[in-house]
């Protein structure tokens, strides 16, 4: 059975609090095999039949809303997809492992709305970015936490949401998937 992780956006920020036991039990209830969450942030390991990571990413959003009753973006990828976003990173290789995000998106963006959101980004800070498959990779140089770049910002110029991971991250989550 193929192992996936889960990335569940909005989880522990703002007043979207959770316990990842709470997030587990719900997902093993769903007959969703070999959960194991990864850090309190929303990033969780399972185990399902082999299936399109949109329809797993549609259904765990369900999950969210009826048990949670918290609106939440989840992105879902499956081991080699993680390891591709690693790996096709531009910036994963000269910038600081905190620093350098993939933003898994809920769509590719239609052609055009990466160079919008780079034009009206311009000026605004010294973010690098890149585009990749259902993915923006960003090294956030002085930091995620006080970037404009933010979420919303992405979201609405390339049309739409997504939750994002740094690259230290993810080698963590892969490594788990591995073992």
């Amino acid at each position: 059975m193929p192992r996936y992780v889960a990335f569940f956006g909005s989880i522990n920020v703002g007043g979207n609090r959770l316990k990842m036991a709470d997030l587990r039990h719900a997902l093993e209830r769903e007959d969703i095999e070999n959960v194991e969450t990864v850090v309190a942030s929303g990033n969780v390991l399972f185990d399902f039949d082999d299936r399109p990571t949109e329809g797993l990413e549609d259904m765990f959003a369900f999950i969210m809303k009826d048990r949670f009753d918290i609106k939440s973006f989840v992105a879902v990828r499956s081991r080699d997809e993680l390891a591709a976003a690693i790996e096709g990173n531009p910036f994963a290789a000269d910038g600081e492992e905190n620093l350098v995000h993939t933003q898994f998106l809920a769509c590719q963006p239609e052609e055009g709305a990466f160079d919008l959101l780079v034009s009206e980004y311009n000026g605004r800070g010294p973010e690098r970015m890149a585009m990749g498959d259902r993915a923006l990779y960003i090294d956030y140089v002085d930091g995620a936490g006080n970037s404009r770049l933010t979420g919303d910002f992405i979201a609405r110029r390339l049309g739409c949401p997504g939750t994002a991971r740094n690259i230290r991250s993810m080698r963590r989550i892969l490594e788990k998937m591995d073992s």
